[in-house]
């Protein structure tokens, strides 16, 4: 078949639409288990309140000559994790599931950790949240690639997700070698 031959079956889709209706966004032609999918985006839900829990204690806590660089830094991060948790928690609605804040199993279900430097350690607490972007941006790009194109809404979200993730570690980045 070429790129010629190409033609949508407007009145298959239109039975099928009408045959689902109480489907929602997940139709016949989904293409990945809407079950896991909702799972693999918990988990995005629990490391991103992970990580906002994580930025705001240090930015709260941080102290020292740069105490308000990288606390604004930290705050800006922090409110942008928890974007990225409630884009997530809306995405699981619209595939039909429930969005999991449980605080009982947010770290278990992580996939950073919220380890913080005790004190107030300026260097120690921006390589802590490096480490923790760095995983978040592999994990994503991981997600990404599983996702493909079998659900291009969750991939999209992913992506944008991850764009801001790694302008994170470039900020980081920056802070540690200023």
């Amino acid at each position: 078949m070429t790129n010629d031959d190409f033609v949508i079956d407007v009145t298959r889709i239109r039975e099928e639409a009408q045959q689902k209706m109480t489907d929602g966004a997940v139709t016949a032609t989904y293409g990945l288990d809407p079950g896991r999918v909702i799972a693999v985006l918990n988990d995005v839900v629990a490391t991103e309140i992970v990580c906002w829990l994580r930025y705001t204690r240090h930015a709260v806590s941080a102290t020292g000559i740069d105490r308000a660089q990288v606390a604004a830094e930290f705050t800006e991060h922090a409110a942008e994790e928890m974007q990225h948790a409630l884009r997530a928690a809306e995405r699981i609605a619209q595939l039909g599931g429930e969005p999991d804040f449980d605080p009982a199993t947010l770290a278990k279900r992580a996939h950073t950790d919220y380890t913080t430097p005790s004190g107030t350690d300026l260097k120690a607490m921006l390589e802590n949240n490096l480490l923790a972007e760095r995983i978040v941006i592999s994990t994503y790009q991981e997600i990404a690639r599983w996702i493909g194109d079998h659900d291009p809404t969750t991939r999209r979200l992913i992506e944008s997700i991850l764009e801001e993730e790694e302008e994170h570690a470039d900020d980081l980045t920056d802070l540690l070698a200023g």
